[in-house]
């Protein structure tokens, strides 16, 4: 199976150096979207742009999952 990473960006990333084995693209993205509902109910304050970034195993960015809408 593949391995996914998923990097917060606000800015500055910060980079997931683990990882996670998952089947798919979707897979991953599904993820992604899961760890976002999560970040929006700790409701960070000062992060407007946050957003996960999923990265596979090449290199390749595969989503962008943004925490907030604009008009958040």
């Amino acid at each position: 199976m593949p391995t996914y990473y998923f990097d917060i960006k606000d800015g500055v990333p910060v980079r997931d150096r683990s990882g996670l084995e998952l089947v798919s693209d979707g897979a991953a993205i599904a993820h992604s979207k899961k760890l976002a509902d999560k970040v929006r109910r700790e409701k960070p304050k000062g992060h407007p742009a946050l957003k996960i970034v999923v990265i596979d195993e090449s290199g390749r960015e595969v989503h962008r999952e943004q925490i907030y809408s604009s008009a958040t």
